[in-house]
């Protein structure tokens, strides 16, 4: 490993949210898929990133059931939290009372497909980079940068010749920057790289705990997007570059389209 580059010991848990009221697909989390629950596969490939405990959070008895006869662990948290970093909080906070675990990746439920690689880039990140918040991106095409589903990253990448450019890695080491803004809308303009925001978060507990207790950002409010509000109250936010976006489940559509996937495989 490059002697330049100071890494941070961290104690990590994966924490993965998961509600049945999703507005778009209601019941999600036990959407048959190949025969298993959607949130049985989630939760089977963050086991095999091997990094971590696996936790699932959620509302409800059924996904509790569904996690605990595949094997897994699963905490009831509350129904009415406004968005997953909170039930995340709640969910180590109750599995860790005595705060041993101080690194939290929080990865989504609606990602089926979800490669194991993913949480150990996102925990390599945050040793590296020893920020307050740790995600990921990859490069955006045309059609994902003029999607507003698709969130965007402004992304300042260092400028150092011991670290890999975007999307490589040397020596096992991710190459970071800093996220300067999140947008739904293609930025920036010009022929800068547009790149895909993926929703997954290498929180240190202490920011999370913060983060939890401040109230909605003016910028989020209007982006709708929870990570400005980090951004707004002064945290350094992360980044690495991976290939590609793992596929997500918001829609029939997509359901239907990660069905026949995996039922091919």
């Amino acid at each position: 490993m490059n002697c330049r580059i100071m890494t941070l010991t961290l104690s990590p848990v994966i924490i993965i949210p998961a509600r049945m009221a999703a507005s778009r697909l209601p019941g999600k989390p036990l959407a048959d898929i190949a025969g298993k629950p959607m949130i049985q596969h989630v939760w089977e490939r963050a086991m095999a990133a091997d990094i971590a405990p696996v936790w699932v959070a959620t509302d409800d008895d059924a996904i509790v059931a569904v996690v605990q006869a595949a094997g897994g662990n699963a905490v009831k948290t509350r129904a009415d939290h406004p968005s997953g970093s909170d039930r995340t909080f709640e969910a180590v906070e109750r599995i860790d009372p005595d705060r041993h675990f101080d690194m939290i990746l929080n990865l989504q439920g609606d990602l089926p497909e979800l490669d194991p690689v993913i949480p150990v880039i996102l925990l390599d990140t945050a040793r590296h980079s020893r920020a307050e918040l740790s995600t990921l991106v990859t490069l955006a095409d045309e059609d994902e940068a003029a999607r507003p589903q698709v969130v965007k990253a402004v992304v300042s990448w260092r400028d150092d010749p011991d670290i890999p450019h975007p999307g490589t890695q040397r020596n096992d080491t991710p190459h970071i920057g800093t996220a300067l803004y999140f947008s739904r809308a293609p930025v920036p303009t010009g022929d800068a790289p547009k790149y895909h925001h993926i929703g997954v978060y290498g929180w240190q507990r202490a920011a999370l705990a913060r983060f939890v207790e401040l109230p909605p950002s003016p910028l989020e409010m209007a982006e709708r997007l929870e990570q400005l509000r980090a951004l707004e109250a002064g945290m350094t936010v992360a980044v690495a570059e991976i290939a590609a976006a793992p596929a997500g489940v918001d829609t029939e559509d997509d359901l239907a389209a990660t069905r026949q996937r995996l039922a091919g495989r």
